[in-house]
């Protein structure tokens, strides 16, 4: 199992060196193009397969114990260890970081986004999956910071070489502001490594700051937190999220969406609530107070954009939407109990998988009519996608709904879980506080409703195509197999919750309790 993770971990990056090197003669199919994206769809194809293993091997009674850990020195000077584990907590992220690769190389393989050669493409998504997978299995901090680092590159490459309008200027703003709450992190990470005498996630955490002053730990938390937060994003260090997804391509969009917020949620609970508990209990009702400002802000930026004549552009009202579900994540987290973490670790993964369709739909959308503008698309001659492309009108507007929270689908219990939490705070956190903030939160829900259920009608909803007008065409095969298995899951996952918090539940315990067996 161990070097089954590492080969996870490792794959994408040695499949990346190897998507620039020429293609064998046997493999160029009918063309060298051709030849590297299906080496994308291979590559991504088998990472996900030993993923699946990963999960079958796993010791599903004991999901709070790491499982697969590889451990060796790598900087014995600075005790910087190359150790790699999963658990019930971690688990999950790795298999939807497999899963929406794989999706993106085999949309990407059919519908190659405009831009140069696609052997950067391929390489840099693969490094972009290796660096995602690598976060999520760190379990030292440095390895953690690096891999964190890791995907910056490779997405802002994406973005500015393979994006649309405005591509340059979106992806100069998500490096900057990415790296300068990185640096911030990076001395918080070295503060914790120094003063608790290593960098080993596992015995921090098993630690549960015994070994950290409360003032080392609020200093900590302030400086990870900071860094952490721009990634997630919270509101108000959100900007550069909306123009990073308007510009960038579809699959840049999915796997922005789906696996690179997570890892600033991921941190919050992998590393500030057990390493550093008390200065978490510090800042606690302000990354609330900021959380449920975030749900608020995205609502009313996208009923902003939905409205008639406000010029709003489909990707840009779903990338201000993540705002607002990530607020829900943040807010679970800042509960500080079982019930909330595990909501907001549930809440990562359904926004990954509903999101992740979300975009992949708009792309589908915008390729069909040229322009994601809701004022064009609502026009009189616009999609009205039930009556001219109806699979696709449809596969829209079950996205819309599970991104709502409608009972049943994924984005459900994550919230409600969260909300839960913020009615019942950890001990030494003010309830009266958290009450106001599952209140606002709540009505943060009824606006999410409002403005997705007008993208339905004004995108969805018209007339029959009018006689004459050239039809669009509906969803496509590799389009099918690309989004039936996020819609399976939404399903699943909403369905049969047991599946995710089975996993969590016992590690988030363990974590909240002091460390990890």
């Amino acid at each position: 199992m161990q070097f089954l993770l590492v080969a996870i971990v490792a794959g994408p990056l040695l499949g990346a060196a190897a998507a620039l090197l020429p293609a064998p003669p046997g493999l160029k199919g009918r063309s060298p193009d051709q030849a590297v994206l299906r080496h994308g769809v291979v590559v991504t194809g088998a990472i996900l397969l030993a993923a699946i293993v990963l999960v079958l091997g796993f010791d599903h009674d004991r999901p709070s114990r790491m499982q697969a850990t590889t451990d060796v020195s790598w900087i014995r000077a600075l005790d910087v260890r190359i150790h790699l584990g999963v658990d019930g907590i971690s688990l999950p992220l790795l298999v939807l970081t497999a899963l929406l690769s794989f999706l993106c190389a085999l949309y990407g393989y059919f519908r190659m986004p405009a831009g140069p050669s696609p052997k950067a493409f391929v390489a840099l998504l693969l490094v972009l999956e290796s660096g995602t997978l690598a976060t999520f299995a760190a379990l030292d901090l440095i390895l953690f910071f690096l891999a964190f680092e890791t995907v910056l590159v490779p997405m802002y490459f994406l973005i500015a070489r393979w994006g649309g309008e405005g591509r340059r200027a979106a992806a100069w703003k998500f490096i900057l502001y990415t790296l300068l709450g990185s640096v911030v992190m990076l001395l918080g990470l070295l503060l914790v490594g120094v003063k608790a005498g290593t960098f080993d996630m596992v015995a921090l955490a098993a630690d549960n700051g015994r070994g950290l002053t409360t003032s080392v730990q609020v200093i900590a938390v302030l400086a990870i937190g900071l860094g952490l937060a721009v990634k997630t994003p919270m509101w108000p260090l959100h900007s550069w999220l909306p123009d990073a997804h308007t510009a960038a391509p579809t699959v840049g969009s999915v796997l922005l969406a789906g696996v690179l917020l997570k890892m600033g949620t991921y941190g919050f609970v992998r590393i500030l609530l057990p390493v550093a508990p008390d200065g978490m209990r510090t800042f606690a009702p302000y990354l609330a107070a900021f959380a449920v400002a975030g749900i608020i802000y995205g609502s009313l930026a996208c009923l902003a954009l939905v409205r008639p004549g406000g010029k709003g552009d489909l990707k840009r009202l779903i990338a201000y939407s993540s705002v607002g579900h990530m607020g829900f994540v943040l807010l679970g987290i800042a509960t500080m109990t079982p019930t909330g973490v595990n909501g907001a670790l549930f809440a990562n993964v359904a926004h990954g998988l509903v999101t992740g369709l979300l975009f992949f739909l708009v792309g589908a959308v915008k390729d069909r009519y040229g322009t994601a503008d809701l004022d064009t698309l609502a026009g009189a001659t616009g999609a009205a996608l039930y009556g001219r492309a109806p699979r696709l009108g449809a596969l829209l507007a079950f996205a819309a709904v599970a991104s709502l929270g409608l009972p049943g689908l994924a984005g459900f219990w994550g919230e409600m879980l969260a909300l839960f939490g913020a009615f019942e705070p950890a001990e030494g956190l003010s309830r009266p506080a958290f009450l106001t903030f599952m209140a606002i939160g709540a009505f943060g829900t009824l606006l999410t409703a409002a403005y997705l259920l007008l993208v339905v009608r004004r995108v969805c909803m018209g007339g029959p195509r009018p006689v004459g007008e050239t039809p669009i065409a509906d969803v496509q095969g590799y389009e099918f197999a690309a989004w039936t298995p996020l819609v399976a899951l939404t399903v699943l996952a909403g369905l049969w919750p047991a599946v995710l918090l089975g996993l969590t539940d016992p590690a988030v315990q363990q974590l909240l309790a002091g460390g990890t067996r």
